[in-house]
């Protein structure tokens, strides 16, 4: 079981780190490409990669599971949300720094928890509550410098919160249409699934073409982002599958510190290429303070049970006593 958790631990973090260097990449690459462009070329490598894996494994997705229309409903609802939610994010990057955009994200888990509650009938617990409104007060100290643009003036940063949001909001649906197909297929045949059918409805939007325009580096940058969807996700679902999901969010959660220290590691080390996050005290506070919100969230409810169990078992006297 130790093993097992150690494992569940490492693959978190990859994909921690995965997700957290990936918006300094796409965001060399927005220079050149379009969103729907760099979308599709995500899609296209991790459809590609997971596909030639499961095909090896002998584990493609059984398509005589759509035969009912309820799950071709849901396969089509989770597919719309991951398109929606890589475009949107993608278009966040055009006008907000790449922490931005990921601290942001950090409202997708606090959607999932709404959601769960009204379509999965899932109960609320106070420690969940009490997460969000901390995320939430985290979000407006990440942006204390930019409140008053961000409500009263429809700026390129204020159309980058919005696509930001957006990009949240909508990946709830695919999280709850995902949670819902993972009872008929494993959580890889599902993703193949997505990336393939994103990959196709985004072919006519996409223009292939512009990645010859792109400079070495920039395609370079390309490659990693299409490889991070792959590998980032494939994490995940491993790691759920040896750890328990509660904790396995927790860890995901870091993603906005790994984006928010690598960018300040990268801006030192090359100023040219890469922009140091404008950020006060307060705003750096507010990252932090989003995670923790969001890592409370995911599993608050364990501390205080484990510190309740920890108190019980102190508090009953030995025999003999």
């Amino acid at each position: 079981m130790k093993q097992q958790a150690g494992i569940g631990i490492l693959l978190a973090l990859t994909t921690a780190i995965c997700w957290g260097a990936l918006p300094i990449a796409m965001k060399q690459v927005l220079e050149v490409m379009e969103p729907p462009t760099i979308v599709f070329y995500r899609f296209l490598m991790a459809s590609i990669g997971l596909g030639a894996i499961l095909a090896v494994k002998k584990k493609l997705p059984p398509l005589r599971v759509f035969r009912k229309p309820r799950w071709l409903i849901l396969l089509a609802v989770a597919t719309a949300g991951l398109f929606g939610n890589f475009i949107l994010f993608s278009s966040s990057l055009q006008y907000l720094s790449p922490t931005a955009s990921q601290v942001i994200g950090q409202l997708s888990p606090v959607g999932m928890m709404v959601a769960s509650v009204f379509i999965l009938k899932e109960k609320m617990r106070s420690t969940q509550v009490v997460g969000a409104l901390m995320l939430l007060s985290g979000l407006v100290m990440f942006f204390n410098t930019s409140l008053v643009e961000i409500f009263t003036k429809l700026t390129d940063y204020t159309w980058g919160v919005i696509f930001g949001v957006g990009a949240a909001t909508v990946w709830v649906s695919y999280g709850v249409a995902q949670k819902v197909l993972l009872r008929r297929l494993a959580s890889p045949q599902i993703l193949f699934l997505l990336y393939t059918l994103c990959t196709m409805a985004l072919f006519p939007l996409a223009k292939p073409r512009v990645i010859a325009q792109l400079s070495s580096w920039q395609l370079a940058c390309l490659i990693f982002c299409g490889l991070n969807t792959l590998v980032g996700y494939g994490a995940l679902a491993e790691a759920m599958a040896r750890w328990q999901a509660a904790q396995v969010s927790a860890i995901i959660t870091l993603t906005p510190l790994f984006t928010l220290f690598f960018s300040d590691l990268l801006s030192l080390a090359w100023p040219d290429f890469f922009a140091r996050p404008m950020l006060n005290l307060l705003g750096y506070l507010g990252a932090f303070v989003v995670v923790a919100g969001a890592m409370y969230s995911a599993i608050g409810h364990r501390i205080w049970g484990g510190l309740r169990k920890h108190t019980t078992v102190v508090s009953q006297p030995r025999a003999g006593e």
